[in-house]
């Protein structure tokens, strides 16, 4: 009697783990299909660990401009081009981004980006990170990079 309760529970278990990863994953999904599309400037990265086999660390200029201190969210500006800084007024109307406080440090959607291995050349020039962003929420998903002319980058030619 005890086996079949404890492979019931594990099979409930399962399931719920199974239900909110694939929440997870529909709601990203969703963002990246939705979202609005913004820009955000690339803040300098040790580069020792700017290439590091198959990924790119990144780091975000607005990153560096909150306060870490408690996760949240902050309203942005955002220019003709999509290019997205922060609004001195923390609390302004319009679009906002969420961020975390991991560490003592702020993370902005990631703190990497993976590519194909064998071409991290094509990724080299890149300026700033392309996202989309849930007018609701201010969740944000990194969809890619892009150059000082917002020219997407690692499309091969």
């Amino acid at each position: 009697m005890r086996s079949r309760w404890t492979r019931i529970l594990t099979a409930v278990a399962a399931l719920v783990v199974l239900v909110a990863v694939n929440g997870g994953i529909l709601a990203k999904e969703r963002i990246k299909t939705h979202g609005e599309r913004i820009y955000l400037d690339l803040a300098p990265v040790d580069p020792r660990s700017l290439m590091q086999g198959d990924y790119m660390a990144l780091r975000f200029t607005i990153a560096d401009e909150i306060p870490a201190q408690a996760s949240g969210t902050w309203a942005l500006r955002v220019d003709e081009r999509g290019v997205a800084t922060l609004n001195p007024d923390r609390n302004a109307p319009g679009l906002r981004i969420r961020y975390r406080v991991q560490n003592g440090r702020v993370w902005i959607g990631t703190n990497a980006y993976f590519f194909e291995e064998g071409s991290a050349e094509r990724f080299a020039g890149a300026e700033f990170g392309e996202f989309r962003v849930d007018r609701e929420t201010g969740e944000a998903v990194l969809t890619g990079l892009r150059d000082e002319k917002l020219v997407r980058l690692g499309d091969p030619h």
